[in-house]
Protein backbone atom coordinates (compact mmCIF):
# COMPACT_ATOMS: atom_id res chain seq x y z
CA UNK A 1 0.00 0.00 0.00
CA UNK A 2 1.57 3.27 -1.11
CA UNK A 3 0.29 6.61 1.10
CA UNK A 4 -0.54 9.53 -0.30
CA UNK A 5 2.17 12.38 0.55
CA UNK A 6 0.66 15.57 1.85
CA UNK A 7 3.89 17.40 3.13
CA UNK A 8 7.87 16.63 3.48
CA UNK A 9 10.74 18.34 4.82
CA UNK A 10 13.62 17.03 6.66
CA UNK A 11 11.48 16.95 10.22
CA UNK A 12 8.31 16.02 9.41
CA UNK A 13 5.84 13.86 7.30
CA UNK A 14 2.68 14.39 6.42
CA UNK A 15 0.71 11.51 4.82
CA UNK A 16 -3.03 10.29 4.36
CA UNK A 17 -3.84 7.59 6.65
CA UNK A 18 -6.52 5.41 5.01
CA UNK A 19 -9.27 4.02 7.20
CA UNK A 20 -9.13 0.70 9.37
CA UNK A 21 -5.51 1.14 9.27
CA UNK A 22 -3.64 1.57 12.89
CA UNK A 23 -1.56 4.57 13.58
CA UNK A 24 0.84 1.77 15.15
CA UNK A 25 0.53 -1.46 17.51
CA UNK A 26 0.27 -1.78 21.25
CA UNK A 27 3.00 -3.24 22.87
CA UNK A 28 1.43 -6.40 22.93
CA UNK A 29 -0.86 -6.23 20.53
CA UNK A 30 -3.00 -9.48 18.79
CA UNK A 31 -2.87 -7.95 15.82
CA UNK A 32 0.87 -7.40 15.49
CA UNK A 33 2.19 -10.20 13.16
CA UNK A 34 -1.76 -9.72 11.31
CA UNK A 35 -1.84 -6.68 10.14
CA UNK A 36 0.75 -3.63 9.28
CA UNK A 37 0.44 -0.46 10.85
CA UNK A 38 0.73 3.05 9.40
CA UNK A 39 4.41 3.30 10.73
CA UNK A 40 5.01 0.05 9.51
CA UNK A 41 3.51 1.28 5.93
CA UNK A 42 5.57 4.28 6.15
CA UNK A 43 8.59 2.10 7.18
CA UNK A 44 8.39 -0.24 3.90
CA UNK A 45 7.49 2.84 1.42
CA UNK A 46 10.53 4.91 2.89
CA UNK A 47 13.05 2.86 4.78
CA UNK A 48 12.93 4.64 7.73
CA UNK A 49 10.88 5.13 10.67
CA UNK A 50 9.03 8.10 11.85
CA UNK A 51 7.67 8.99 14.80
CA UNK A 52 3.72 10.06 15.25
CA UNK A 53 2.65 13.60 16.57
CA UNK A 54 -0.80 12.19 17.31
CA UNK A 55 -3.46 9.69 16.46
CA UNK A 56 -5.98 8.92 14.36
CA UNK A 57 -8.60 5.92 15.47
CA UNK A 58 -8.20 2.96 13.15
CA UNK A 59 -11.55 3.62 11.64
CA UNK A 60 -10.94 7.25 10.75
CA UNK A 61 -9.50 8.36 7.81
CA UNK A 62 -6.64 11.34 6.97
CA UNK A 63 -4.53 13.90 7.66
CA UNK A 64 -1.47 12.59 10.36
CA UNK A 65 1.32 14.26 11.28
CA UNK A 66 4.89 12.55 11.99
CA UNK A 67 8.69 13.24 12.92
CA UNK A 68 11.36 12.81 11.00
CA UNK A 69 13.64 11.74 14.52
CA UNK A 70 12.20 11.30 17.89
CA UNK A 71 14.33 15.06 18.76
CA UNK A 72 11.73 16.74 16.97
CA UNK A 73 8.74 14.92 18.41
CA UNK A 74 8.10 17.66 21.46
CA UNK A 75 8.04 20.58 19.47
CA UNK A 76 5.74 19.11 16.87
CA UNK A 77 3.70 18.18 20.44
CA UNK A 78 3.72 21.42 21.48
CA UNK A 79 1.72 22.86 18.96
CA UNK A 80 -1.22 20.62 20.15
CA UNK A 81 -0.83 21.36 24.04
CA UNK A 82 -0.28 25.00 23.51
CA UNK A 83 -3.55 24.70 20.46
CA UNK A 84 -1.42 26.32 18.29
CA UNK A 85 -2.87 23.53 15.33
CA UNK A 86 -6.11 23.80 13.69
CA UNK A 87 -7.63 20.42 13.18
CA UNK A 88 -10.47 19.91 11.25
CA UNK A 89 -12.82 17.05 10.27
CA UNK A 90 -15.70 15.92 8.20
CA UNK A 91 -18.21 14.17 8.68
CA UNK A 92 -21.83 12.65 7.20
CA UNK A 93 -24.48 11.74 9.77
CA UNK A 94 -27.52 10.48 10.30
CA UNK A 95 -30.35 13.01 9.91
CA UNK A 96 -30.36 16.84 9.52
CA UNK A 97 -27.34 18.64 11.77
CA UNK A 98 -28.18 22.18 13.40
CA UNK A 99 -26.56 24.99 11.18
CA UNK A 100 -23.60 26.03 14.35
CA UNK A 101 -23.37 23.51 17.40
CA UNK A 102 -20.78 23.74 20.27
CA UNK A 103 -21.09 20.56 22.09
CA UNK A 104 -18.74 20.19 25.44
CA UNK A 105 -19.96 17.15 27.11
CA UNK A 106 -17.10 14.93 29.55
CA UNK A 107 -15.76 11.46 27.51
CA UNK A 108 -14.43 9.01 29.10
CA UNK A 109 -10.29 8.99 29.08
CA UNK A 110 -8.23 6.27 27.78
CA UNK A 111 -8.62 4.41 30.79
CA UNK A 112 -12.62 4.24 30.91
CA UNK A 113 -13.13 5.08 34.20
CA UNK A 114 -12.34 9.03 34.78
CA UNK A 115 -14.64 11.48 32.23
CA UNK A 116 -12.20 14.52 31.03
CA UNK A 117 -13.73 17.97 29.87
CA UNK A 118 -14.14 17.49 25.66
CA UNK A 119 -15.19 20.36 23.18
CA UNK A 120 -15.96 19.82 19.42
CA UNK A 121 -17.24 22.77 16.99
CA UNK A 122 -19.87 21.83 14.54
CA UNK A 123 -20.34 23.24 11.25
CA UNK A 124 -23.23 22.14 8.61
CA UNK A 125 -22.53 21.99 5.00
CA UNK A 126 -25.03 20.52 3.34
CA UNK A 127 -27.70 18.05 3.60
CA UNK A 128 -30.03 15.89 1.67
CA UNK A 129 -33.24 13.69 2.26
CA UNK A 130 -33.38 10.34 0.36
CA UNK A 131 -36.73 8.63 -0.57
CA UNK A 132 -35.07 5.64 0.80
CA UNK A 133 -37.25 4.01 3.95
CA UNK A 134 -34.86 3.57 6.79
CA UNK A 135 -36.47 1.93 9.56
CA UNK A 136 -38.72 3.62 10.92
CA UNK A 137 -39.12 6.04 8.97
CA UNK A 138 -40.59 6.53 5.24
CA UNK A 139 -37.05 8.64 4.39
CA UNK A 140 -33.99 9.33 5.59
CA UNK A 141 -31.86 12.67 5.97
CA UNK A 142 -28.08 12.97 6.43
CA UNK A 143 -25.94 15.48 6.61
CA UNK A 144 -22.21 17.06 5.65
CA UNK A 145 -20.81 17.94 8.57
CA UNK A 146 -17.24 20.41 9.27
CA UNK A 147 -15.86 19.06 13.27
CA UNK A 148 -13.06 21.45 14.86
CA UNK A 149 -12.03 19.64 18.01
CA UNK A 150 -10.80 21.72 20.38
CA UNK A 151 -9.85 18.60 22.88
CA UNK A 152 -8.31 15.80 21.66
CA UNK A 153 -9.92 13.51 23.79
CA UNK A 154 -10.30 9.54 22.60
CA UNK A 155 -13.88 8.70 20.26
CA UNK A 156 -14.25 12.41 20.92
CA UNK A 157 -16.23 13.72 17.93
CA UNK A 158 -17.66 10.12 17.30
CA UNK A 159 -19.74 10.77 21.12
CA UNK A 160 -20.09 13.59 20.67
CA UNK A 161 -21.74 13.13 17.29
CA UNK A 162 -24.10 10.56 18.86
CA UNK A 163 -24.88 12.68 21.83
CA UNK A 164 -26.50 14.87 19.75
CA UNK A 165 -28.90 12.32 18.04
CA UNK A 166 -26.72 12.88 14.43
CA UNK A 167 -24.26 9.99 14.85
CA UNK A 168 -21.73 9.24 12.32
CA UNK A 169 -22.58 6.89 9.50
CA UNK A 170 -21.29 3.40 9.49
CA UNK A 171 -19.95 4.20 13.23
CA UNK A 172 -20.52 0.79 14.32
CA UNK A 173 -19.52 1.02 17.79
CA UNK A 174 -21.94 4.79 18.40
CA UNK A 175 -23.69 4.97 15.39
CA UNK A 176 -27.08 3.98 14.23
CA UNK A 177 -27.16 0.32 12.76
CA UNK A 178 -30.04 0.73 10.45
CA UNK A 179 -28.57 3.42 8.51
CA UNK A 180 -25.15 1.70 8.66
CA UNK A 181 -27.40 -0.86 6.95
CA UNK A 182 -28.67 0.73 4.44
CA UNK A 183 -25.08 2.30 3.49
CA UNK A 184 -23.67 -0.88 3.21
CA UNK A 185 -26.50 -2.61 0.84
CA UNK A 186 -27.32 -0.07 -1.59
CA UNK A 187 -24.13 2.26 -1.49
CA UNK A 188 -21.55 -0.37 -0.97
CA UNK A 189 -19.99 1.57 1.72
CA UNK A 190 -18.91 0.06 4.68
CA UNK A 191 -15.68 2.84 6.14
CA UNK A 192 -16.78 5.23 9.17
CA UNK A 193 -17.52 8.87 7.11
CA UNK A 194 -15.20 10.38 9.55
CA UNK A 195 -12.00 12.06 7.42
CA UNK A 196 -9.35 14.27 9.46
CA UNK A 197 -9.27 16.95 6.59
CA UNK A 198 -6.85 19.23 6.92
CA UNK A 199 -3.90 20.66 9.40
CA UNK A 200 -2.87 24.23 9.97
CA UNK A 201 -0.23 25.41 12.21
CA UNK A 202 3.48 27.33 11.65
CA UNK A 203 6.38 25.22 11.29
CA UNK A 204 8.70 25.19 15.27
CA UNK A 205 11.83 24.86 13.15
CA UNK A 206 11.74 26.61 9.77
CA UNK A 207 8.32 28.94 10.97
CA UNK A 208 6.61 28.52 7.84
CA UNK A 209 2.36 28.45 7.52
CA UNK A 210 1.87 25.50 6.48
CA UNK A 211 -1.91 24.71 5.50
CA UNK A 212 -1.91 20.91 4.46
CA UNK A 213 -5.43 18.92 2.86
CA UNK A 214 -5.70 15.15 2.73
CA UNK A 215 -7.43 14.12 -0.28
CA UNK A 216 -10.76 11.68 0.22
CA UNK A 217 -11.25 8.29 -0.84
CA UNK A 218 -13.35 6.77 -3.13
CA UNK A 219 -16.02 6.50 -1.18
CA UNK A 220 -16.94 10.21 -0.05
CA UNK A 221 -16.21 11.39 -3.67
CA UNK A 222 -18.85 8.49 -4.99
CA UNK A 223 -21.22 10.12 -2.19
CA UNK A 224 -20.68 13.89 -2.76
CA UNK A 225 -21.37 13.39 -6.35
CA UNK A 226 -24.54 11.42 -5.37
CA UNK A 227 -26.00 13.80 -2.84
CA UNK A 228 -24.51 16.65 -5.39
CA UNK A 229 -22.69 17.89 -2.74
CA UNK A 230 -19.61 19.88 -3.30
CA UNK A 231 -16.07 18.91 -2.02
CA UNK A 232 -15.34 20.85 0.83
CA UNK A 233 -11.17 20.56 0.08
CA UNK A 234 -11.68 21.70 -3.23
Amino acid sequence: MSLEIIYKDEYCLVVTKPNNVLVHHAHHSRNKINEESLIQLLENQFNTKYFPIHRLDRKTSGIILLASKREYVSSFQALFTNHKIQKIYYGVVRGFSQENLIIDSPVKGRDALVYKTAETHVKLLDKVVLDIPVKPYDSSRYSLIELKPITGRMHQLRIHMNKVSTPLINDTKYGDKNHNLMYENLFGCTNLFLHAGSLEFTHPFTNQILVLKSSFSTDWIQLFQRFSWENPLK
